[in-house]
Order: structure tokens, then C-alpha cells, then sequence
């Protein structure tokens, strides 16, 4: 169980530190290069994971970040007990990573309008999410316990998910001469994402390759 716990905690440490010092430290659709393939680009999602967009405005945010909850709920659950009845490391590790990617999201969606003075935000009144200008900082009154959770740019479950990770590998405008794309501008790999959407693939793929040698799987 040891084992599990330092795995999932030492994720969430990692994605948490990572989020927080882009928030931090970067405006909005501001980033840097490391290489000409893989850029440090911070963007904001309302959405799910690799920028893929809920739908519904407000509403669809809120249902995502409940049903962000309850997967994380059953996922652990799922894990405790297989765990427990000793079932493969290769549905359990996999698991681990899954639910420390959830977790990770999930705090974002959770905590992170009442942690930050400034975020994304939904209008109402033009239907849209409206992006902010500036450098966020960590809201003071969130570790004062004897006041509201004031100052922050949203309320518990209203935040948005930092993404950092962006790979154009293919970034080009495709020649005049071709019918229908011509001067089309053609990237790949377009999605940003954090490290919680990487754990959560590779947890995900990783079932899929050593699936055959999963054995005593406990159902919920």
C-alpha cells in the first residue's frame, strides 16, 4: 500500500509544484521554447482533458468538476480493494497512475478559483469563457482559515485546469498547389496538456498492452 500511496503522492507533488509556477510566473497564452519542438505554453481549459471542451458553458463546468469527483472516488476504491486482494501490478500500478492524474485535475477543478486571484471565468452574458490579463497571484485569504474564501476569481468547483505541455512536432502551411488545403496551416501535435493527462494515457495504454496478464481483478 506504501508503495501505491508514494506513487500517486509523488505525481500529484510533481503536477501541483509545475501548475502553481506556471500560474505564477506566466500570463496566458504566453510561453518559451525549449526546443523548436516543445514549447512551455500556458493556457487555461474549462474543458477535459487535452483541451477537449464539455460543452454546456457554466453548467457543463460544474458537471465536470462532479464528475471529476466521483470518478476519483471509484477509481480509489477500485484501487483500495484490488490492492488489497493482492491483484497484479499491472492493473494496479496502471490504476495508480490513472487516479493520481484524476486527483490532479480534479484539485484544479476543485480549488484552484478560490486559490488564484485571477482565471478564466464563464459570462453569462456573452455566453463565452473570457480569459484574463496579468500574472496570477495566490489568493492570501485562502489559507486563513477564520475568514470566507474570499478574493479569488471563482467559487469551490469553478476553477480551470493548467496546461503547460505543448508539442507542434509538424507546424507548416501546406503548398498553394493542393485542392481544397492549399496554404492550409497544418499542425501536429496541436493539444496542450499538463502532466495529469500524461499519467492518465499512459495508466490507460498500459492497461490495454499488458491487459492479458491482468488476473483477480475485484470489481467494485
Amino acid at each position: 500500500m506504501k508503495k501505491f500511496f508514494l506513487i500517486i503522492f509523488s505525481i500529484l507533488t510533481i503536477d501541483q509544484v509545475l501548475k502553481i509556477y506556471i500560474k505564477t510566473h506566466f500570463e496566458l497564452g504566453s510561453g518559451i521554447s525549449i526546443f523548436p519542438f516543445f514549447w512551455i505554453f500556458f493556457v487555461e481549459n474549462p474543458g477535459m482533458a487535452y483541451g477537449v471542451n464539455f460543452g454546456g458553458g457554466y453548467y457543463g463546468k460544474i458537471l465536470l468538476s462532479i464528475s471529476r469527483f466521483f470518478l476519483v472516488f471509484f477509481i480509489f476504491i477500485f484501487l483500495y480493494k484490488n490492492i488489497k486482494k493482492g491483484s497484479s501490478k499491472y492493473l494496479t500500478i496502471p490504476i495508480s497512475l490513472i487516479l493520481s492524474g484524476a486527483v490532479g485535475n480534479f484539485l484544479d477543478s476543485a480549488l484552484y478559483g478560490v486559490l488564484f486571484n485571477s482565471g478564466t471565468i464563464y459570462s453569462q452574458k456573452s455566453q463565452e469563457w473570457i480569459p484574463y490579463i496579468g500574472i496570477s497571484k495566490i489568493n492570501s485569504d485562502f489559507f486563513n482559515l477564520g475568514k470566507d474564501h474570499t478574493g479569488g476569481y471563482a467559487s469551490f468547483m469553478e476553477g480551470c485546469v493548467v496546461d503547460m505541455f505543448y508539442f507542434p512536432i509538424i507546424d507548416t502551411n501546406l503548398p498553394h498547389w493542393i485542392p481544397f488545403f492549399g496554404n492550409y496551416n497544418f499542425q501536429f501535435f496541436k493539444p496542450i496538456f499538463n502532466l495529469s493527462d500524461i499519467v492518465i494515457s499512459i495508466g490507460g495504454f498500459s492497461l490495454l498492452i499488458f491487459k492479458r496478464k491482468i488476473k483477480n481483478v475485484e470489481i467494485l
